[in-house]
C-alpha cells in the first residue's frame, strides 16, 4: 500500500501550481488510522475466534447485524436514515437469516456472544470511516488502519497464542489472499465507496458478501443452493433495491 499512497498524493497535487500544493496531513492520517484500525482489529479477531465455537453461517449472519447497528448508533450521532433504508435493513436481516441459518438451528451461546461483539466493532468501523474518508487521502487512511490493526494483532498473537513458523508457512496462501485481497483491495474499496454513500446504505451493501459467498460456492465449488438460500438471496436483492429508491416515494403527500 505504501507505494500507492505516494502515487495517490502525487496525483492529487499534479494539476496544482507549486504554491497551492497540499501538505500531507500526517497528523490526521495517524488519528484516522488509529480510530479505524482499532475497531478493525477487534472485529476481525473476535470473528476469527468465534469460528472455534459456531458454524460459518451463524458467524456470517450475526456479524452482518452491523447493518442494523449502524443506523441505530447513527441516531445517537444525529445521523438520519431515510425510511426506505429502514425497510431495506429489515428485509436484509430477514434475507440473511434465510441465507445463513439452517431451519431450527439457532441458539445463543459463547460463540454467538463473541460474534455480537464483533458486529458492534464492525459497526463502529463503518461509522469511523464515514467520519475520516472525506477528510484525508483514502489510500493513506487505508494503509494506516492496516498498520495499526496488524501491529496490535502481532502483539496479541505472541501474548495469547503460540505461533509456529511451519504453520504460518503452511497457511501462506490463505494469509496472502487475506492480506492482499480482503484487506488491501476490499477494505480500501470500502473507504472509497463510503465517500459517496450513507453509512447505513454502505453497511447493507457490505452484507452482500454473504450472498456472493453462496453464489460463488454454487458456481465454482458446485455446492447446491437450497430453496431457503435462494429465497434469502432474493430478499437481500430486494433490500438493496429499496435502499436505492428515492425516499420521496415513501412519503405520503398531503392534499
Amino acid at each position: 500500500m505504501i507505494p500507492l499512497v505516494a502515487l495517490s498524493i502525487k496525483k492529487e497535487n499534479s494539476h496544482l501550481p507549486a504554491e497551492e500544493k497540499k501538505k500531507f496531513p500526517i497528523k490526521d492520517v495517524i488519528i484516522g488510522g488509529v480510530c479505524c484500525g482499532i475497531p478493525l482489529f477487534i472485529g476481525g479477531n473476535l470473528q476469527q475466534h468465534a469460528f472455534n465455537y459456531i458454524e460459518v453461517g451463524k458467524v456470517g449472519f450475526i456479524t452482518a447485524l452491523y447493518m442494523v447497528l449502524v443506523p441505530v448508533i447513527g441516531i445517537f450521532l444525529k445521523q438520519k436514515a431515510k425510511f426506505n433504508i429502514w425497510i431495506g435493513v429489515g428485509l436484509g436481516v430477514v434475507g440473511l437469516y434465510f441465507l445463513s441459518i439452517p431451519k431450527g438451528n439457532f441458539a445463543i451461546g459463547k460463540g454467538e456472544l463473541i460474534t455480537v461483539l464483533c458486529s458492534f466493532a464492525f459497526a463502529a468501523h463503518i461509522l469511523v470511516i464515514d467520519h475520516f474518508c472525506k477528510k484525508v487521502n483514502n489510500i493513506a487512511l487505508s494503509c494506516a488502519q492496516f498498520f495499526v490493526a496488524g501491529t496490535v494483532s502481532v502483539i496479541c498473537m505472541f501474548i495469547f497464542e503460540e505461533p509456529k513458523l511451519d504453520e504460518i508457512i503452511g497457511a501462506a496462501v490463505p494469509i496472502l489472499y487475506a492480506g492482499v485481497m480482503s484487506c488491501g483491495v476490499a477494505f480500501t474499496a470500502q473507504i472509497f465507496g463510503q465517500k459517496y454513500t450513507e453509512p447505513a446504505v454502505a453497511s447493507l451493501l457490505l452484507c452482500l458478501e454473504s450472498v456472493f459467498a453462496v453464489l460463488f460456492g454454487w458456481l465454482l465449488l458446485k455446492e447446491q443452493l437450497s430453496s431457503r438460500e435462494l429465497f434469502g438471496c432474493a430478499v437481500m436483492f430486494i433490500a438493496i433495491v429499496f435502499t436505492q429508491m428515492p425516499s420521496e416515494k415513501f412519503v405520503l403527500k398531503r392534499k
